[in-house]
């Protein structure tokens, strides 16, 4: 992923740019927020920014809002007051990282940012077949709709076949079409010219653009507008965008993957995608199937993550007993990889001895953890008879986040979410005048 970090690479500051180095990041800088905007409007590759909070987070996103440029923003800073990691996550930053910088928090962080470790990983022969299938239409210039549950692992796919083609010199750019409000999405895509709204106070590269030479992936297309879809349709078939607020079109050449965990044909028939851009994505249609259709591929995936973790975090790398690989292959899955790299994360940091026993793998749904997590909270199951879902779910996460002590990273960890998600819900229980726990000083948010 690329990083652009605000504020003097010297320090606490640099030791964090040396971790995200360390762990495949590239890096731009930027003394300011107002050097760093014009950078972020050149340049749409960027996909984190980390800027000091002594820079000015709220007044960063606030240029970044009126801009529509939607790049996710990580604040931090050494000894910070209490009120100013407050006041930059209520303006929109994603997280707070505590300096000196926390090899382990760095890490959770990229991966909330990234959300995908770009490694393929097949065993079984049903996904087997799904990927020498993407490698048949690798080489071609066509454009391939991949479909499938969420969790299950369509990016990957999708950055397996950017590797494989003859673009594979060029940019691979991955836009979450369900990240970002409907008010940014166009401006992402498509750019901006100076002065096309209020706030844009000069031309804007978007990720077609970005991606020229290379590849763009609309991550979850099924969730864009209707509206825009129109916008998109003439880019895809001609091979041309244009600004917002532009005078001419733009002449691009991009390669098209989209992911859906829709049915995009049902989509249609309800009136909420166009059928003819869903002829010209699904050229070529791919299935990535879930991980309980390829069991094959569960322990291999497992002992991936296991590594990944244990380095990612100091630890010894430890086998999965016997007994642990039988628990594994006996659950559902209903989050697929996603909830399996979730559990194989807190198994790495929970387990004890030579090997990866039973007691360390929770697992979404099993009385075990259930029991453990209800104590955690002091609540018993029997005084969830008779209570609401959406209470449940809110109490749990609130509790969470106490537990967690406002640390927004760790606490999506530990629930098996997204930041992203969590966050929404955190906004949506404050708006409802409830106590949400804030960022403690010197601690993630």
């Amino acid at each position: 992923m690329r990083l652009l970090i605000i504020g003097a690479l010297s320090g606490e500051l640099a030791r964090a740019a040396q971790m995200a180095l360390s762990r495949g990041a590239s890096l731009d800088q930027a003394d300011n927020a107002a050097m760093a905007i014009g950078m972020l409007r050149r340049d749409a590759r960027v996909d984190l920014v980390l800027c000091d909070l002594a820079a000015g987070v709220p007044g960063l996103l606030n240029a970044l809002a009126q801009e529509r440029i939607a790049t996710p923003v990580v604040a931090c800073g050494v000894h910070a007051d209490a009120k100013d990691v407050a006041a930059a996550i209520k303006a929109g930053a994603l997280d707070f990282l505590p300096l000196p910088p926390d090899p382990d928090l760095i890490a959770a962080i990229l991966d909330a940012a990234a959300r995908s470790s770009h490694t393929m990983v097949a065993r079984d022969p049903v996904t087997l077949q799904t990927v020498r299938r993407a490698e048949q239409v690798a080489g071609a210039d066509v454009s391939v709709l991949i479909t499938g549950e969420s969790g299950t692992g369509k990016e990957i796919l999708a950055r397996h076949i950017h590797r494989r083609s003859r673009r594979s010199a060029g940019a691979f750019i991955a836009l979450n079409c369900a990240a970002i409000p409907e008010a940014l999405l166009e401006s992402e895509l498509f750019g901006h010219e100076k002065g096309a709204f209020s706030g844009a106070l000069a031309r804007r590269i978007g990720k077609f653009e970005a991606a020229e030479g290379g590849t763009l992936l609309l991550d979850e297309i099924g969730e864009m507008d209707i509206r825009l879809q129109a916008k998109l349709l003439r880019a895809v078939q001609e091979r041309e965008i244009d600004r917002v607020g532009g005078a001419a079109p733009v002449k691009v050449d991009v390669r098209i993957l989209a992911t859906t965990n829709r049915d995009l044909l049902d989509e249609v028939g309800k009136g909420r995608f166009r059928e003819d851009l869903y002829f010209r994505l699904a050229v070529v249609s791919l299935r990535m199937p879930a991980l309980r259709e390829r069991p094959e591929d569960i322990l291999p995936i497992a002992e991936h993550f296991s590594r990944r973790y244990a380095e990612a975090n100091g630890l010894p790398q430890r086998r999965l007993s016997p007994a642990a690989q039988r628990k594994l292959l006996a659950h559902g899955w209903r989050g697929n990889v996603r909830e399996l790299e979730n559990a194989m994360h807190r198994a790495v940091l929970l387990a004890d001895g030579t090997a990866i026993e039973p007691e360390a793998i929770e697992l979404t749904g099993e009385p075990a953890a259930s029991r453990a997590l209800a104590a955690d909270v002091a609540t018993g199951i029997g005084g969830l008879v008779g209570r609401r879902m959406e209470e449940v779910e809110r109490d749990l996460i609130l509790e969470t986040l106490n537990h967690t002590q406002g640390n927004r990273t760790h606490a999506a960890t530990i629930l098996g979410i997204s930041i992203r998600a969590l966050r929404n819900k955190l906004r949506d229980y404050a708006a409802q005048g409830m106590q949400v726990a804030p960022p403690a000083a010197g601690v993630a948010a």
